[in-house]
């Protein structure tokens, strides 16, 4: 069987995992901010980072942790 391509050259599926991480690493950017600014501390940067790899993909779990 054959992978669905769309315009770009790209599967759907490899469309979705770079999507994902993208936004993984914009949450991750926005995390940093806000610890910088004092608005959430060390323990729950790294809580909400694990929550983050959990949301995006499975995938980025073994890359990311």
């Amino acid at each position: 069987r054959t992978k669905r391509m769309n315009k770009g050259g790209w599967s759907m599926a490899e469309r979705n995992s770079m999507m994902n991480e993208i936004l993984y690493k914009q949450a991750e950017y926005l995390l940093t901010k806000m610890q910088e600014r004092g608005l959430i501390n060390a323990e729950e940067r790294e809580k909400i980072r694990l929550l983050n790899i959990e949301t995006f993909s499975q995938e980025l779990a073994k890359v990311y942790l």
